[in-house]
């Protein structure tokens, strides 16, 4: 007769920490605050295996990394540029404080903890801003490739990726498309090594090698027409079950 796991062991379906943010939306006849950010995530994570718990900003969250297995810093509005030390360039959005911070400390312990994270285009840009970088603030004053055309819109463009790192060895090494939709990007890496570019040289992937799983991309590989998105997030769910394992 075998002996039934206990709740939360290690064979369980590896837990997903995903960031989403406060915003007013519209449902069921209310217009109210609401905790939010795209279903295509929590698709993505489940399609590759694992199990979504979605964390609102709280900057006394850092926490919530000793009871998951992962964490995705999901996409959205732009940092604020302070934390950077710079002035906003009129084009930034309006800042969210409390979610600046409580992604950057749940960063910070995940990394601490060596806990596989995936940032994903805002995310990347948190990574790196909370890690001790800096951005871009407006590409259009850098480059003349479109990285946005319209806000709710993709762009593509390729993007190549270095062989000998960790981006190469979940998406192969060499030229991929990727869609695109952001009017920011990493100026400053910090700590980070840049593993991948834009044609323009604009950077998309970042990772910590000194960590088994810290990647970040510029891109949306969550949108289900994607193809790095089943590559990316398949790996972070496979680096998630090992790192629960280990964890006995």
């Amino acid at each position: 007769m075998s002996t039934p796991q206990p709740t939360g062991g290690p064979d369980r379906r590896p837990l997903i920490a995903m960031t989403c943010h406060f915003a007013e939306a519209s449902w069921g006849g209310w217009t109210a605050d609401a905790v939010i950010t795209h279903a295509w995530y929590a698709h993505a994570v489940r399609q590759a295996g694992g199990r979504v718990v979605f964390v609102p900003p709280d900057p006394d969250g850092d926490d919530i990394a000793d009871r998951v297995d992962a964490v995705v810093i999901t996409g959205g509005a732009d940092l604020d540029p302070a934390h950077y030390g710079e002035d906003p360039h009129p084009t930034v959005s309006t800042p969210d404080p409390e979610r600046d911070v409580a992604e950057f400390a749940l960063l910070r312990h995940a990394w601490e903890l060596d806990m596989p994270v995936l940032g994903v285009c805002r995310g990347l840009q948190v990574m790196a801003v909370g890690l001790g970088g800096s951005l871009v603030q407006h590409l259009p004053e850098a480059t003349e490739l479109v990285h946005v055309e319209r806000v709710g819109y993709f762009v593509h463009h390729r993007a190549t990726i270095h062989e000998e790192s960790l981006a190469a060895r979940v998406l192969g090494s060499g030229t991929i498309t990727v869609n695109s939709s952001h009017h920011q990007a990493i100026a400053d890496p910090g700590p980070l090594v840049v593993t991948g570019y834009a044609e323009d040289g604009t950077i998309e992937v970042c990772e910590d090698p000194t960590r088994t799983f810290c990647l970040g991309v510029q891109w949306h590989p969550e949108q289900p027409e994607q193809a790095s998105g089943p590559l990316l997030f398949g790996a972070l769910v496979d680096a998630a079950a090992a790192y629960r394992r280990s964890r006995g």
